[in-house]
């Protein structure tokens, strides 16, 4: 199997197995690739005993990524965030629901989460960048304005304040 280019590569304290079974478990045609673990080698470095989780390969719906047991060093922020295109409302609710499970509800804004990771996400309606680019006037600011007071998106919500 060849590697995509560019794989991200989230780092963890010693959570990776965990949130790559986390993250294969909700969406579909996703699985684990592989786990590589510490040695002997390097351990006055990285402090782990050998045997654990040192990287899990994974995909994530085709889509390749690295979980790293690297220690406490780093955390995530929002400065990152993995978008998830939804179709249907059906589909937002369960992704939300699935991913927001644990996570900082005080986090929640506008269509992004935190999940108990502390990853974020934003889960939008595939129809948002057509309705937030509409040159009609009025049009865009209203979907704005409604999107600024929801946590998790509301498609019927956004396509009414479209029409306004």
């Amino acid at each position: 199997m060849k590697l995509q280019k560019i794989t991200p590569c989230l780092w963890f304290d010693t959570q990776a197995e965990d949130a790559a079974h986390f993250y294969c478990g909700i969406f579909h045609n996703s699985h684990i690739r592989h786990i590589s673990r510490y040695g002997e080698a390097g351990h006055e470095i990285h402090g782990k005993p050998a045997g654990s989780v040192l990287a899990v390969a994974f995909e994530v719906d085709g889509q390749a990524f690295t979980a790293l047991n690297g220690g406490p060093n780093f955390k995530f922020s929002e400065a990152i965030s993995f978008q998830v295109d939804c179709a249907t409302q059906e589909e937002l609710d369960y992704y939300w629901t699935k991913l927001a499970a644990g996570g900082d509800e005080e986090a929640q804004q506008c269509g992004w989460l935190k999940d108990k990771y502390g990853v974020s996400w934003q889960i939008i309606p595939s129809i948002l960048a057509e309705l937030m680019s509409d040159s009609a006037p009025g049009k865009s600011e209203r979907v704005m304005n409604a999107l600024l007071k929801m946590k998790k998106l509301d498609i019927a919500a956004l396509k009414q304040a479209h029409r306004g």
